[in-house]
């Protein structure tokens, strides 16, 4: 009798042995797989696409559209970091406040967005860092010379209130800029033409935000998701994009040149950047932002 308990409890030790050591292993090949990326695909395959960059290229180094029109974005003021954790591959791009892309006037193609009937789409995959006001994500807007024509922005100040159009203190908002006129709205001191969303975008946390105009309004996206608020988003505006002419404004990622010098500078992580010359439906929003499986929300590397 004393033989077979003492076998018997072998026999469960080493099976719980066996459980633990199989349920560690499990646990270590889970904590080592690799994040999954997004596919490259589920965005190029998009109709009216002009431009995507996925930021996979080395610092010191033009990105390059990986779809549309090969468009090379060049970096100002010193290489802009690659860091490990990207979205679309291994890589993301680290703006630091004071750093951005740009692709000069003649050399932006069809980011060239403008006229009557102009439509647009902006979608970002960025991880903030900086609580500085007026962040902007990607666009053309030079508002030193009154060159506006349409733009994502970050954690405006205040946002425009639609039926009275007058402004109102917001943070953490995204917004989606667009200019009938390249100059100030008239009356104003500044362009107010904005929708600004309900949700406040986090630190240190991945996020997919767009912005889309489809000629009659702004409108802006966080997760693929219209990011309603009444007045505020969508914003109704039907005087289309201006049209900058051959000197019009850059297009600018992290920048945009206001006061007569650069500014509004972004500061944080950009995973992918894509720019259509349609406004895209929730639904293909939805679709991009579920299909990419983001780097893990805590902000954890």
């Amino acid at each position: 009798m004393f033989k077979m308990l003492n076998a018997n409890v072998l026999r469960s030790s080493v099976l719980a042995t066996t459980t633990m050591f199989s349920c560690f292993a499990g646990a270590v090949a889970r904590a080592e797989a690799p994040a999954a990326k997004g596919s490259a695909t589920e965005v190029t395959k998009r109709e009216g696409l002009v431009a995507f960059w996925d930021f996979q290229e080395p610092a010191g180094q033009p990105r390059i559209s990986r779809g549309g029109e090969p468009l090379a974005l060049q970096e100002m003021e010193g290489p802009i970091a690659r860091v490990d954790g990207g979205v679309f591959g291994p890589h993301a791009a680290r703006i630091r406040s004071g750093q951005w892309f740009m692709i000069p006037r003649p050399q932006i193609g069809g980011l060239d967005i403008h006229g009557p009937e102009a439509q647009v789409t902006v979608v970002a995959w960025i991880r903030r860092e900086g609580k500085q006001h007026w962040q902007a994500i990607a666009g053309a807007w030079d508002e030193t010379r009154r060159k506006r024509q349409y733009c994502l922005f970050l954690n405006a100040p205040r946002g425009t209130k639609a039926d009275e159009m007058k402004r109102y203190p917001l943070k953490n908002h995204i917004h989606g800029h667009v200019s009938g006129v390249g100059g100030p709205t008239p009356g104003e001191r500044y362009c107010i033409t904005y929708s600004s969303g309900a949700t406040e975008i986090p630190l240190k946390q991945w996020h997919c935000l767009a912005m889309t105009y489809d000629g009659k309004q702004s409108c802006v996206y966080v997760d693929g998701r219209l990011d309603a608020r009444s007045q505020y988003n969508p914003f109704p505006y039907t005087k289309g994009l201006f049209d900058g002419g051959s000197d019009g404004a850059a297009f600018t990622v992290g920048a945009v040149h206001r006061s007569e010098e650069w500014g509004n500078f972004f500061d944080g992580e950009i995973g992918g950047l894509a720019v259509f010359r349609r406004a895209l439906s929730e639904s293909e929003l939805l679709s991009l932002a579920n299909q990419i499986p983001l780097p893990d929300a805590s902000g954890d590397r």
